[in-house]
């Protein structure tokens, strides 16, 4: 007999996932349904051209992720190459770079004053159009971005693929290639759905890359005209970009049926776990993979490097023009970076340990079947555009008595940041907590032990790990957010995410890329304490551990 939910944990989770989710979203709501704002959308010619745009951006980019992750999956998950580990992990990296510095390192490619370009003579003419700029890079970019979540998904059902049914296929004359064809690839099909779902809903509310390579070619979407029309001010501005955020839910659909279908496929049966099968030649496919992988990722990067030794754009990076001014005045003690960090980390902190407080009584309440169903709702935020939640927190705030001083306050972003990233830090506490042993709880309680104290002894030490890598993993994500923070963020604030974007928009290139090359390193920092907190955790539950 599955044993009850523990009283005092559902007493807590029910209202805390009401109070996180379903309010804020519920509020949305209201505000689009008691105005003429959403009606108003449908006369609005701006509107529809960036509603074309975010589609036509999204279907390409999810388009593009599929097929780049399926090919990596064919060559690193189902293939045994070699340096199929490491290689793996690269694959990974371009999801856990901001997408807004992603952007940046590809605009500095492209362009004819590119300091790398340059050193090489491989610039265009000066005066040529960065074709990085506009739909085309765009679309890269959110497709290689996109590519990882593919891969993960695929990876979280190959590790179910039951090893039998590929050595009866062998038995029966199949080659390697017929096997993986004919049995894995089919019951792999629900993953490329979810991936795609996920790709789909990255590409259609990304903000930091629509911005950096969007704005500059007048190519706007959606979340950059939401931002837009926000800064206008006025009530009137906030019911337009409520109404556009709930367009934006509306696009977002086609995402989340995604997840549905592929949640609701048949299990695989079971049976021993699926190993790499083996290839001829195989190290001629690791070179064509580590090539891919230096192209959209080395040299973007090696080209932002280039772009922050140099004293200015249009100069040649060389032995004679390399400087550390760039980064010396990002880290000057008057410079906006250092500020930057300390929001961004404070906020990313203060949130992670929040999360991670509430997620041990709510991932002990999910027995209890109304903490599921809020639990569902409470993963929508995550699930949809960074705007929708963005936009939900402004309107809850200024609901409340003296709410507006929080408006345009760090602290803003803070409780957004609580709404749209409780399934990350949920969901590794739930996937160890329906492993833990009842008996110990039911020992515990027949002693006379008290909730607080089962929790801290009984659940608390088997729960750690899991607690210190979803609160990681918060803190990796939250730390170079931008989409929320770009349209919470009030005068005189800044966060890391928006630095960077500013920067660039400011003219300030060499600058940007300094910048964004310091968040990097904070990225690599903050990944290296969530693997060192992660290890002996289940495969999967970091995203560059599948």
């Amino acid at each position: 007999m599955t044993p009850a939910a523990p009283r005092g944990a559902v007493g807590f989770a029910l209202p805390w996932l009401v109070l996180l989710a379903a309010i804020p979203l519920a509020r949305l709501l209201a505000e689009v349904l008691g105005t003429p704002a959403l009606s108003s959308l449908a006369t609005d010619a701006a509107v529809w051209r960036a509603t074309w745009r975010s589609l036509a951006l999204a279907f390409g980019a999810t388009l593009l992720s599929v097929l780049l992750g399926v090919a990596l999956a064919a060559a690193l998950l189902l293939r045994d190459i070699p340096g199929r580990r490491p290689l793996l992990f690269a694959a990974i990296l371009p999801l856990l770079v901001p997408p807004q510095v992603m952007a940046l390192a590809v605009a500095q490619v492209g362009g004819p004053a590119s300091p790398l370009l340059l050193a090489l003579d491989l610039a265009p003419p000066l005066g040529s159009p960065n074709r990085a700029y506009g739909p085309a890079g765009m679309m890269l970019v959110l497709g290689v971005q996109g590519a990882p979540l593919v891969l993960l998904a695929l990876a979280a059902l190959v590790r179910r693929v039951p090893m039998e049914a590929v050595q009866a296929a062998r038995s029966l004359g199949c080659t390697p290639a017929a096997a993986l064809r004919r049995i894995v690839w089919p019951l792999l099909l629900p993953g490329v759905i979810a991936g795609a779902g996920l790709a789909w809903l990255a590409a259609l509310g990304n903000f930091g890359v629509a911005a950096v390579l969007g704005i500059p070619a007048r190519w706007t979407v959606l979340p950059v005209l939401l931002w837009q029309r926000l800064g206008a001010g006025g009530a009137q501005a906030l019911a337009q970009a409520a109404a556009l955020a709930v367009l934006l839910a509306v696009l977002a659909l086609p995402g989340l049926l995604a997840q549905v279908v592929a949640a609701r496929a048949a299990p695989l049966p079971d049976g021993r776990v699926f190993a790499p099968l083996p290839l001829r030649h195989g190290w001629l496919l690791s070179l064509l993979v580590g090539a891919w992988l230096l192209a959209v990722l080395g040299v973007p990067l090696l080209s932002l490097g280039a772009t922050a030794l140099v004293p200015a754009l249009g100069m040649p990076v060389s032995p004679e023009t390399l400087t550390l001014r760039h980064f010396l005045a990002a880290l000057s003690p008057g410079a906006q970076t250092g500020r930057a960090v300390g929001v961004s980390l404070m906020l990313a902190g203060g949130a992670a340990l929040v999360l991670a407080a509430a997620a041990v009584p709510v991932a002990l309440a999910l027995r209890a079947r109304p903490v599921r169903i809020a639990a569902g709702i409470a993963d929508l935020p995550q699930a949809l555009p960074g705007a929708c939640t963005a936009i939900a927190a402004i309107l809850v705030v200024l609901a409340l008595p003296g709410g507006g001083a929080l408006y345009g306050s760090v602290w803003l972003i803070g409780l957004a940041y609580l709404t749209r990233f409780q399934p990350l830090a949920l969901r590794p506490v739930a996937a160890a907590a329906a492993r833990l042993d009842p008996r110990l709880d039911f020992a515990a309680r027949g002693m006379g032990a008290g909730l607080l104290w089962r929790v801290r002894a009984v659940w608390g030490p088997p729960l750690a790990p899991a607690l210190a890598a979803g609160a990681l993993v918060v803190t990796l994500l939250a730390v170079n957010e931008v989409t929320v923070s770009a349209l919470l963020i009030g005068p005189g604030a800044v966060t890391l995410g928006t630095l960077v974007f500013n920067l660039q928009d400011a003219g300030q290139a060499p600058l940007a890329a300094a910048t964004a090359l310091l968040a990097l390193g904070l990225v690599a920092g903050l990944m290296l304490a969530a693997t060192l907190a992660g290890r002996g955790l289940p495969a999967g539950t970091l995203p560059w551990r599948p």
